[in-house]
């Protein structure tokens, strides 16, 4: 009876992808997977193939941190093109609907803070979300029906950058989990008596990456042989929740799937932590009662 190998090699950490336009996140996973021959891998936040910018992927045990990444802020550059409505949103969409209203740029900057804090957003049909276990983008391919429910969405930050003409403006959001840009476009253009849809869009931040973290895919290809150099640590995508120096006793404790006691006057007194033990990554732990609960506990 042959033994099943198991495909690729054991590779931890972050590669930060400056993902070009019109590649899918999907496939872009795919393509850092195959330069590292690695065996796990996957992103954190979808990126649109109209969308460029900060793709964080995580490899092997990395892959264990992707929530805390998922949850963290997310920055982007937009343009919007009023006038003009598409059935996705976005200019990869068909245009179903026109407009000759033209906002100012007073009255877009009026405007604005009624589009950040807390909000009440529909997604648009063509996107992520699940109905019934399939995703709205292809119920919406399919022809059918998509009825989305509202979701609250937080907008910490909404300015206007430029208006390089009547058509179109440029913005930078910094907003929650959840969010789509392409909504916020809608649901202005909406406010302000006109269509509109996105036309660019960049991601500049995820969580703790940014724009200095980014390799551009260019520099993958190029970094072939060695993509190693590129990589974050796993680490990296933690830096929203505090680190604790533990032991060694309280280190096997933990890899071995039991509490252990949390010590220091400096320690934290609940929520989520990450454990390190000589220089090495230990466990994410969840903190209670003076105790540490391993939550994922990492193989490195």
């Amino acid at each position: 009876m042959s033994r099943r190998r198991n495909k690729g090699r054991d590779v931890d950490g972050w590669l930060v992808l400056d993902k070009p336009v019109g590649m899918t996140s999907t496939e872009a996973v795919a393509k850092v997977k195959r330069a590292f021959d690695a065996k796990k891998a996957g992103h954190a936040g979808t990126l649109d193939p109209l969308a460029s910018g900060c793709l964080p992927i995580a490899l092997g045990e990395a892959t264990k941190t992707v929530a805390f990444v998922m949850d963290g802020r997310k920055v982007y550059e937009f343009t919007v093109r009023w006038g003009e409505k598409t059935e996705t949103d976005d200019r990869e969409g068909p245009v179903v609907e026109r407009s000759d209203v033209r906002p100012s740029e007073d009255d877009i900057r009026a405007l604005i803070p009624d589009f950040t804090g807390t909000l009440s957003q529909v997604p648009p049909r063509y996107s992520a979300v699940k109905i019934a276990g399939e995703r709205a983008y292809d119920l919406a391919r399919d022809g059918e029906t998509v009825e989305l429910e509202p979701r609250e969405i937080v907008v910490h930050r909404l300015d206007l950058v430029d208006c390089p003409d009547a058509d179109h403006a440029i913005f930078h959001a910094e907003c929650g989990k959840g969010t789509y840009v392409r909504a916020l476009a809608r649901d202005m253009a909406e406010e302000l008596g006109t269509v509109a849809h996105v036309s660019a869009l960049r991601r500049l931040v995820v969580g703790p990456f940014g724009e200095d973290d980014m390799v551009p895919y260019s520099e993958l290809e190029a970094n072939a042989e060695t993509p190693g150099a590129l990589l974050r640590p796993v680490e990296a995508g933690l830096t929203d929740i505090p680190s604790i120096r533990i032991d060694n006793q309280a280190a096997m404790r933990l890899r071995n799937g039991q509490a252990a006691f949390l010590r220091g006057a400096d320690a934290p007194i609940g929520g989520s932590a990450y454990t390190v033990s000589e220089g090495r990554l230990v466990a994410l732990v969840d903190i209670a009662g003076g105790e540490m609960n391993p939550r994922r506990v990492f193989k490195l």
